[in-house]
């Protein structure tokens, strides 16, 4: 609820001749006249609040995503489901009034998981749960069987390079922070391949297992062997660590049948409602459309992308004109790499001057404590005054630097973003 209130007030404040944030932290206004400004929204901010919280838009972007996740399902790259999806939220945007809706067009990748099959042959026959990992390539069609390395780290795996050559490795890496862990996820498989292994297996990146494997993304190298790689669940690679510790001889056969395919056509969806003071200045808010194809993608960002949605719906039921544009984008082929974004960011960064601020909901849609914000110092302290027009619903924390995989490259040339910060608990 913090981040689309905080939304409309970023886009509504007019300070510095119309540049909210500027990135060279410069502006004519004195901050105390700023401060006065931000405290003349606290109605506004109410409003906003009361319909969101109590009014008649309470739960109904839960209730439009839960229609989309059951309607659509997955919606994995370059998949009919995902232009599904898109044709659904073009449809839904322009019904709910929003302005210039249309579609960007893109390429995107078109990866396809196929079967996939692992089993434990010794010490023992065990089935193991595995989910293929983006852009993996297949194993030969009769399989791979090989004898296991289990390894805790890359600086592990690199002191036992001898004994890896011919192998499958097991990373079972302890997980400490999703941000630092998802590296064995993202490079296993071509750390693994630089030591001659014949396959990966990655414990998932996760603190919480109920015997499931998590796919996601990763990367491979153009001068490294590309080797299939997969996730495996906690308790698979902790059995398959004890067993190695004791100096037991570890066989597993991996079937893979992944498929790669040309890049597909696709599309960021963009729906507004257009500054009446300063049209040609943006702040941008997003999610993304796309998926992994092993569930409905409710959290990973069908959430993200409804809320983003919802703050314009606020501020259009509400009968308010920002003086800036607010401008939705929803994204395609984020979960292969920000595909979409880097697109429409390479479409649009002639126009970088004219983006005052990017937001993106990406990190699930738990109960908000804050914003995690980058940019100049002087427009963190501003951003923290908007924040305590938030205290009726205990979401006033700033935190340092926002990252967000389809804003990144806008804020690395500078642009101030935004992301919503999460309690989990």
């Amino acid at each position: 609820m913090k981040y689309l209130f905080l939304v409309f007030l970023m886009n509504l404040l007019s300070q510095y001749a119309g540049k909210p944030l500027r990135r060279d932290g410069s502006y004519p206004k004195s901050f105390e006249d700023i401060k006065n400004e931000i405290a003349g929204y606290t109605d506004i901010a109410k409003a906003i609040i009361d319909l969101a919280v109590h009014g008649k838009a309470q739960n109904r972007s839960y209730e439009r995503l839960a229609v989309f996740a059951d309607t659509i399902g997955p919606r994995l790259s370059g998949s009919k489901n995902l232009d599904a999806a898109i044709k659904y939220m073009f449809s839904a945007l322009q019904k709910d009034g929003l302005e210039n809706v249309h579609l960007e067009p893109v390429k995107v990748p078109h990866w396809e998981r196929g079967e996939e099959f692992a089993m434990m042959l010794e010490p023992r026959n065990q089935s193991i749960a595995i989910l293929g990992l983006g852009n993996s390539v297949a194993t030969p069609p009769e399989g791979i069987t090989a004898e296991v390395i289990v390894v805790a780290s890359f600086d592990e795996l690199h002191k036992r390079a001898q004994e890896a050559k011919g192998k499958i490795v097991v990373y079972n890496e302890p997980f400490i922070s999703y941000g630092e862990t998802v590296q064995y996820r993202v490079r296993g498989a071509v750390e693994a391949a630089k030591v001659g292994a014949v396959a990966s297996l990655i414990r998932s990146i996760t603190s919480f297992s109920i015997h499931s494997p998590h796919t996601g993304g990763q990367s491979y190298q153009p001068d490294v062997p590309q080797i299939p790689t997969a996730c495996i669940s906690v308790e698979d690679a902790e059995m398959m660590s004890r067993m190695a510790f004791r100096g037991t001889k570890i066989v597993v056969h991996l079937k893979m049948g992944a498929k790669t395919y040309p890049d597909s056509p696709s599309f960021n969806t963009v729906a507004e409602i257009v500054g009446s003071k300063y049209p040609e200045q943006i702040v941008l808010v997003s999610g993304h459309l796309d998926s992994w194809d092993v569930g409905q993608g409710a959290m990973d960002d069908g959430g993200g992308a409804f809320i983003s949605w919802e703050a314009l719906s606020l501020i259009k039921d509400l009968g308010l004109r920002p003086k800036r544009t607010l401008r939705l984008v929803l994204w395609t082929g984020e979960e292969q790499g920000g595909i979409g974004a880097k697109q429409y960011y390479q479409l649009h960064k002639e126009n970088i001057s004219n983006f005052d601020i990017v937001m993106e909901s990406d990190e699930g849609t738990f109960k908000p404590s804050g914003l995690g914000f980058t940019g100049s110092a002087k427009a963190r302290e501003i951003v923290k005054e908007i924040m305590t027009l938030l205290l009726p619903i205990n979401a006033t924390d700033v935190y340092d630097n926002a990252d967000g995989t389809d804003i990144d490259y806008w804020m690395r040339d500078g642009v101030p973003g935004a992301e919503l910060y999460l309690r989990s608990s």
